[in-house]
């Protein structure tokens, strides 16, 4: 994922330190029920789509932006699947994020899958029983994308 330019100024005020940011998922189904996924550039693995809102950006046009930019596929959301706060992570040169997720199920409504920026190697539909490996984060989303339930959330404990 590249680092928006937003984040880049802080960084220069903070360093390294923590820094909590929302972050949006898409779980992109096409006509025939396949998920788009993009095999990343950092990790050269498969996963869903995903990105950081810009300052004010509504995080279903964040999750749409990012499907599009990232994978020339144009679609809509259906629903919100899930929000959930993630665990840290500190990246190779050393900044430090811990992410708010926020995932939305996504019809394609057009355009054709291909690499669109530089942050996949590949991108492609997959039947849901003929997943590549993906990390758990990815394969959950999915699942849930899939479940017609209500949103998925980690429930308040008592005060």
């Amino acid at each position: 994922m590249a680092t928006p330019e937003f984040i880049r100024a802080v960084r220069e005020s903070i360093g390294h330190q923590l820094l909590f940011l929302p972050g949006v998922s898409a779980i992109v189904f096409d006509e025939d029920g396949r998920v788009l996924l993009a095999r990343r550039t950092d990790t050269r693995r498969w996963s869903i789509i995903g990105g950081i809102p810009e300052p004010g950006e509504q995080p279903a046009a964040a999750a749409v932006r990012e499907v599009y930019e990232e994978t020339a596929v144009r679609c809509v959301p259906e629903r919100l699947v899930l929000a959930q706060t993630l665990r840290p992570v500190e990246y190779p040169n050393g900044d430090r994020c811990q992410f708010m997720d926020i995932t939305f199920r996504c019809r394609r409504t057009g355009g054709e899958a291909r690499v669109n920026d530089d942050e996949s190697l590949e991108v492609a539909w997959f039947p849901v029983d003929a997943l590549p490996t993906l990390e758990d984060f990815a394969v959950t989303r999915i699942k849930q994308a899939l479940d017609e339930g209500p949103a998925w959330f980690e429930p308040a404990g008592p005060l």
